[in-house]
């Protein structure tokens, strides 16, 4: 049996993916059986190729993570103008990076404009609107590079929420970070108007 030893954050983990590959690069219909056969984990694939496994979340970070995304879910429905993702949703960005955010919007003039074929796989697209929460086992030089990669593919807003050392970072179109220590609430407008981020269950 062939085992591929494949980029894990933050441990290593070997996956047998011997039924679906015998080449070192998985195509894409084979990272997509992949990806099905192995629901049960987290997976990404950067803009090289690489495939990373990660764990499923801990238990405290699965809830923080909701409660990211009841609020996001709470906020889009009123709104309207878009349709908002949790965490299992994964998108390829421009860059050929698949990318699953801790939770994520994407205007609804943007997602409409997808095929339903597109939809119903890991949609071509970057959203307008990324969240992610550091979990203990991440590092956070890792989601500062994940989230420039978002704002480089086309996001106009992204969070980088560290309960670590309870901070936000703020990353925008322009290039602009801002980072806020042990906010009460993070304001997201103008990129989400009248939206929220209330922190108080998050940290």
């Amino acid at each position: 049996m062939t085992n591929l030893q494949i980029q894990t954050e933050p441990m290593s983990m070997t996956v047998d993916i011997s039924s679906l590959m015998t080449l070192p690069q998985m195509s894409d219909e084979q990272f997509h059986e992949f990806c099905h056969r192995n629901a049960n984990l987290r997976i990404e694939r950067n803009a090289n190729g690489e495939v990373i496994v990660m764990p499923p979340a801990f238990s405290d970070t699965g809830n923080r993570n909701f409660k990211v995304a009841v609020q996001l879910g709470i906020w889009a429905e009123g709104d309207g103008t878009g349709e908002g993702f949790d965490s299992s949703a994964g998108f390829t960005l421009p860059n050929g990076a698949m990318r699953a955010p801790d939770a994520s919007w994407i205007k609804l003039d943007r997602w409409n404009a997808l095929t339903e074929k597109q939809k119903a796989s890991f949609a071509p697209i970057c959203p307008d609107f990324v969240v992610e929460l550091r979990s203990t086992s991440d590092t956070l030089k890792s989601l500062q590079t994940k989230m420039q990669e978002y704002i480089e593919n086309g996001a106009s807003l992204g969070l980088l929420i560290d309960r670590q050392s309870q901070t936000v970072y703020c990353y925008r179109a322009d290039g602009s970070v801002a980072v806020l220590n042990q906010p009460e609430q993070v304001i997201c407008d103008p990129e989400l108007p009248g939206f929220a981020l209330q922190m108080a269950k998050i940290w």
